[in-house]
């Protein structure tokens, strides 16, 4: 009896794990793999497949199958809001992040589109206006080193936004500070910040938004923001290509 194909990922993802085929590295040629395991191309195939869905290596053409990077950046939790980065310095939420990870940023990795839509039941519900009315939509796709890592909207009242650099389309954060900074400045200063998330498969649009590979999951974030007195000034969802993230949450425990 012959080792079945998932020996063999079983085999080959220990080999990641330890390091034998660091990320961005190249498994052997499936010919050279089947010799040395004396299993045929076929069964080769299928281990690696496997590995492909389980999203620890990718296909790319004319250099054979990667081993893929692991969660490098850090999205920090609580942190990444501190009042001292936006209120007080100039450092929005996804550059927190990528400080904290010791990684390149440019206020440019962030593109934005602003427009006036009928709101998700969701945010209609949240922000507490008629899913008829209209509010603004602020998305941006937010890039590394040229490739998208995730996407996020906010939506908002116009009332709490009109006339602010928040409806500007400008790529990069809304100004010093970013859109916290300028809902400050209306007399809405940020002072609560729910997250939620789920996992899910991508939409044909995500995968091609985020150019995400085959098999790799996205985890959706549902944020809610809210000022002291309880008013809900921010609904917004983000979606993640999964590997690209590690989520880190640091607080005080509630008494």
């Amino acid at each position: 009896m012959g080792m079945g194909y998932r020996d063999l990922a079983a085999l080959l993802r220990r080999g990641i794990d330890q390091g034998d085929y660091p990320p961005g590295s190249t498994l052997p040629k499936q010919a050279d793999m089947a010799a040395a395991y004396e299993v045929n191309v076929k069964t080769i195939r299928n281990a690696v497949a496997l590995l492909e869905a389980e999203g620890l290596v990718t296909p790319i053409r004319r250099r054979g199958t990667v081993v893929r990077k692991r969660p490098p950046m850090r999205r920090l939790g609580a942190e990444r809001y501190s009042k001292s980065k936006w209120k007080y310095g100039d450092s929005v939420a996804f550059i927190a992040d990528r400080e904290a990870s010791g990684q390149s940023w440019q206020r440019t990795d962030q593109t934005q589109t602003v427009e006036l839509v009928h709101p998700p039941v969701r945010a209609a519900d949240v922000l507490g206006v008629d899913p008829d009315s209209h509010v603004y939509a602020r998305a941006r796709i937010v890039k590394q080193d040229g490739r998208p890592t995730h996407t996020l909207t906010s939506y908002y009242r116009p009332a709490d936004v009109e006339g602010t650099p928040l409806v500007d389309p400008t790529p990069g954060p809304a100004g010093r500070g970013g859109g916290f900074a300028v809902l400050t400045l209306q007399g809405l200063e940020p002072h609560e910040v729910t997250e939620t998330f789920h996992a899910r498969m991508p939409t044909p649009d995500e995968m091609t938004t985020l150019e995400l590979p085959a098999g790799e999951p996205v985890m959706i974030l549902e944020r809610i923001t809210r000022t002291k007195d309880g008013h809900a000034v921010e609904y917004a969802t983000g979606v993640h290509a999964a590997s690209r993230f590690s989520w880190t949450y640091t607080y005080d425990m509630p008494d």
